[in-house]
C-alpha cells in the first residue's frame, strides 16, 4: 500500500555524459538540469515501486524544480523523493537534490500508477 512518508534516495556521480554541454541544455561542463530532474524522478519511482500491484508501474506527469547550484564532473549527487499525497492512482512527491550538504534543487513531482501492458498497448 502506498502511503504518505514513503521515501527513497537515488544517487549518481556526475560524468561527462550528464553535463549540460553533452545534453545540449547548456554549454558548460556542469550537471545538466534534465539529469538532476531525471534523478529526482528515479527516486520517486523507486520510493513506491515495491508497493505497486503486479503488472503496474508509475509514469511521470509533472515535475517542477529549482536548480540552485552547479555540480561538476566527479561530484556525487543524491536526490530524495518523499510521498506527500496519495489520491487513487495519483501520487505527489516532494523532491530534493543535494551534493553533500549543499542543496542543488527542490520541488514537486507527480506520478500516476498505470497498468504496464494497457499503457504500452495504447501506443500501438
Amino acid at each position: 500500500m502506498i502511503i504518505e512518508g514513503l521515501k527513497h534516495t537515488s544517487e549518481l556521480v556526475v560524468t561527462n555524459t550528464l553535463t549540460a554541454r553533452s545534453m545540449d541544455s547548456g554549454d558548460m561542463d556542469v550537471l545538466a538540469t534534465p539529469a538532476m530532474m531525471a534523478l529526482m524522478e528515479n527516486a520517486a519511482m523507486l520510493a513506491v515501486a515495491p508497493y505497486l500491484p503486479e503488472g503496474s508501474t508509475t509514469v511521470g506527469g509533472h515535475i517542477s524544480s529549482s536548480h540552485l547550484r552547479p555540480s561538476v564532473i566527479g561530484d556525487k549527487v543524491t536526490a530524495t523523493a518523499v510521498v506527500t499525497k496519495v489520491d487513487g492512482k495519483k501520487i505527489e512527491f516532494r523532491v530534493e537534490a543535494h551534493c553533500g550538504d549543499i542543496l542543488l534543487g527542490e520541488g514537486t513531482h507527480l506520478r500516476f500508477i498505470v497498468d504496464r501492458d494497457k499503457f504500452l498497448g495504447r501506443l500501438k
